[in-house]
């Protein structure tokens, strides 16, 4: 991740690196991910009082050094607040899918919670590009073209950020360009919950699909400057379901190892 802190050999948790079958994971993305895990265990809810960075290192077997940045992630995302001098808190997210609004905190290793956001990304981006193919302005077509070009830059040159900048404007230029407000807001609102688990356990994890993507994009963006509904809702659904395969793959890597389970 990038501007993430140096880490000693005792700050990266046993499991995490490429020696025993999984992919590195630094030691404050683990912890992220037990934080969820004891928040959601812990049944606490928005504004409730977590643990104290001293107590959740003592709790979870890590340095502070490593809960501050696992803090600072889930902070950043949205899951947690910390208050100077008071401590830290669940964060109140007030999003549309947020976990009071919808029974449970998305866990960004679980299977079936990943499965469930992309089904429902499938059904949201399908149908926004079909509408897209029909009134996309040629203003709105180009600010589609350019974030795929953005993503094409970033992906050559190697600078992530840059690249999911341009995925972003992608999807949502997609979604805008469908002219129906409630696509735009169920796209937005979904794409920010997989922001969670490319944030934590995933960053750096889809390099390999990132190339494909390229092709996935143009194919989409193609079809909805040709005006054709129906191909642009099967080249979205096509990158969904390939993007979905590979977060799959990589999500059993990193909890499973190289023996994962059987998924449906």
């Amino acid at each position: 991740m990038d501007g993430a802190p140096a880490e000693t050999a005792s700050d990266v948790l046993p499991g995490t690196s490429a020696a025993n079958g999984a992919a590195y994971q630094p030691g404050y993305e683990v912890v992220a991910e037990q934080i969820l895990k004891l928040i959601a265990e812990r049944q606490l809810q928005p504004g409730d009082r977590m643990p104290t960075e001293h107590e959740l290192a003592a709790l979870l077997g890590t340095s502070r050094t490593v809960v501050r940045e696992a803090v600072k992630i889930l902070s950043a995302i949205g899951r947690v607040r910390a208050q100077k001098g008071r401590g830290l808190y669940v964060a109140n997210d007030e999003g549309m899918l947020s976990s009071s609004r919808w029974g449970g905190f998305f866990m960004p290793t679980d299977l079936d919670q990943i499965f469930m956001l992309f089904e429902f990304r499938r059904v949201q981006e399908t149908a926004a590009s079909r509408l897209a193919a029909t009134r996309a302005t040629p203003a709105e077509l180009r600010a589609i073209k350019d974030a795929m070009e953005l993503c094409r830059e970033g992906h050559e040159t190697g600078r992530n950020a840059l690249f999911e900048q341009g995925d972003d404007a992608f999807h949502l230029g997609i979604a805008g360009a469908s002219h129906n407000p409630f696509l735009v807001v169920a796209v937005r609102e979904a794409r920010r919950l997989q922001r969670q688990s490319n944030t934590i356990g995933m960053h750096g994890g889809l390099g390999d699909h990132a190339r494909d993507a390229l092709a996935e994009h143009a194919a989409i963006y193609g079809a909805i400057r040709d005006g054709d509904p129906d191909a642009a809702a099967e080249a979205a659904s096509v990158h969904l379901d390939k993007t979905l395969e590979d977060y799959r793959r990589e999500i059993q890597r990193r909890v499973f190892g190289s023996g994962s389970p059987e998924t449906r």
